[in-house]
């Protein structure tokens, strides 16, 4: 335990709650136990369970329209507004809560691992979970920077508190409201941790790109000879499995800054889908759910034994592990490394059209990230019997509150700046689309991008996608060296009915048109010829 050097009194916050300020893993672990909150795997990971909620609640989060943001923050439906009157409503109702609670857990941590552009947070939590949650996804201050810390942004979560639609002008009694003007984050209703990780990214989104900073919803990592590798994609497309490479050195697996200076984390830990995790595929991954400190969400535990099953979804599909990234081997001891020398775009393609792997240009890969393309599979969701295609612009839309364009633009900036090598990684579908084909083999993807890093596909020859425009590999040596089929690089190729390869794909290419329309405007010419051309 670590004093606050800034009490909650002298942010105006009135309690005479036990207030844990600054607790290590241990106590807090230990305060979850004694709180019934949790329960320890016969490895020592502490078991937890979300509730209702075990994802986020996109529909009920809101940011506070008022003239800091009224000009800033791109309105719809990703960025929601609330009026003034209502948040203050909603202040004085968690503050009410808040006052009445016996105890609170107060955590003062870092959002970014660079120092001239990270940003002080201080969490509050009802739950000791919460707080060792996340205390190991941001970034931990030392004891002497402890000693003189004093919060810019206050997030404060309780999962006990229920928002009233008509007083606070919430959909929902669940509620995520971002006051950008008073620096302060209400989270009430949903016991999804996630949500706290999500508000600090979306802090800095909104913060670094007045500094020519860009923030990114990716992985990253660094090879022997110290070449940073970015990795950008939505859930389920491979960020986390692909970046926690034991050959590369870890920067992190979710947040990153890009400065002129470095690739910088903006978190401390990494959060890790469980759901049918395996030892073979993902083995960094796997050896962390047996370690103390490690916080399992929804995960299915036998409550004799505490034996772990990572197949069971009963409680979510989503099921999550939260650890502190130096139990990933062969991390970065600062948590950043040299700006990029590769970009890699991720995609998991139910329609099976898009190749294993294909090179951009800059402006290819501007379209792309704007674009920010993966699809749902069907069966996933009721009513849903084909592949459905999912664009979320930058590969993060619900957490970007200014225009797609201002981090676009600065993408492109940075990678003709830096002379960047840009891919496209499809980890999802080959031999057809989801239900007909099969997903791409771990085993070649990896191969792949290692390849595609190491610059192996520097001398190899290339064609050019008759769909969308980009440059694919004709043959690659590390595919034939791991006895893997070369027709995997033309997806046409994997197809047994030619003619529906060729319908599907004529499909995915107007939903990147029609998706792209309303980007069309805020981009230059090149990158509007970089769209893929319909037949």
């Amino acid at each position: 335990m670590t004093p606050l050097a800034h009490s909650l009194g002298s942010q105006g916050i009135e309690t005479s709650a036990d207030i844990c300020a600054n607790y290590g893993t241990a106590a807090l672990v230990e305060a979850s136990l004694s709180a019934q909150e949790g329960a320890l795997s016969k490895d020592g990971a502490l078991v937890v369970e979300t509730g209702a909620k075990t994802g986020r609640s996109a529909k009920d989060k809101f940011i506070v329209r008022d003239e800091t943001t009224d000009q800033t923050v791109w309105w719809g439906k990703v960025n929601v507004p609330m009026t003034p009157d209502h948040f203050a409503a909603l202040k004085q109702d968690f503050m009410k809560a808040l006052g009445e609670k016996e105890t609170l857990y107060v955590a003062d941590l870092f959002g970014g691992s660079q120092p001239e552009h990270r940003v002080n947070v201080r969490v509050i939590n009802e739950l000791a979970w919460h707080n060792l949650f996340i205390r190991t996804l941001l970034v931990r201050p030392t004891i002497q920077e402890l000693g003189d810390f004093a919060p810019e942004y206050t997030i404060i979560d309780l999962p006990s508190f229920r928002a009233d639609p008509a007083r606070h002008g919430t959909n929902s009694e669940t509620v995520i409201a971002v006051n950008f003007t008073e620096k302060l984050i209400l989270i009430g209703g949903t016991k999804y941790a996630g949500e706290m990780k999500k508000s600090v990214f979306g802090i800095l989104n909104y913060l670094l790109p007045a500094d020519g900073v860009m923030p990114m919803h990716c992985s990253a990592n660094i090879s022997d000879d110290g070449k940073t590798a970015v990795f950008f994609g939505l859930s389920g497309t491979g960020k986390t499995t692909l970046s926690a490479d034991a050959s590369r050195t870890l920067i992190g697996d979710d947040e990153h800054g890009w400065s002129d200076t470095a690739v910088f984390n903006f978190e401390g830990g990494c959060y890790a889908k469980m759901i049918r995790l395996c030892e073979e595929a993902e083995p960094e991954i796997y050896a962390t759910t047996k370690m103390f400190g490690t916080v399992l969400e929804n995960v299915v535990m036998d409550p004799a034994t505490r034996e772990l099953d990572f197949d069971d979804n009963s409680l979510a599909e989503n099921t999550r592990g939260a650890y502190p990234i130096h139990f990933i081997p062969n991390t970065s001891e600062k948590n950043l490394g040299p700006v990029p020398t590769n970009v890699v775009m991720l995609t998991a393609d139910a329609f099976g059209v898009l190749p294993p792997i294909a090179r951009l240009t800059p402006e290819q890969a501007m379209y792309h990230f704007l674009s920010g393309y993966t699809a749902k599979v069907a069966g996933t969701e009721i009513g849903v019997t084909e592949p459905e295609a999912t664009f979320s612009t930058c590969f993060g839309a619900p957490f970007m509150p200014r225009h797609p364009s201002v981090y676009g633009n600065l993408l492109k900036e940075r990678i003709a700046k830096g002379g960047v090598q840009c891919w496209l990684l499809n980890t999802g579908w080959t031999g057809g689309k989801y239900g007909v084909g099969n997903r791409m083999p771990i085993k070649a993807t990896r191969a792949l991008l290692n390849a595609a890093l190491n610059g192996d596909l520097d001398d190899v020859a290339f064609r050019r996608d008759d769909n969308f425009g980009f440059d694919v590999p004709v043959s690659v040596p590390a595919l034939i060296e791991k006895g893997i089929n070369q027709a995997l690089l033309n997806p046409r190729d994997t197809w047994a009915d030619k003619a529906d390869y060729d319908a599907t794909a004529s499909k995915l290419v107007q939903l990147f048109i029609d998706n792209f329309a309303e980007f069309e405007a805020h981009v230059d010419e090149g990158v509007r010829q970089a769209a893929p051309v319909a037949a």
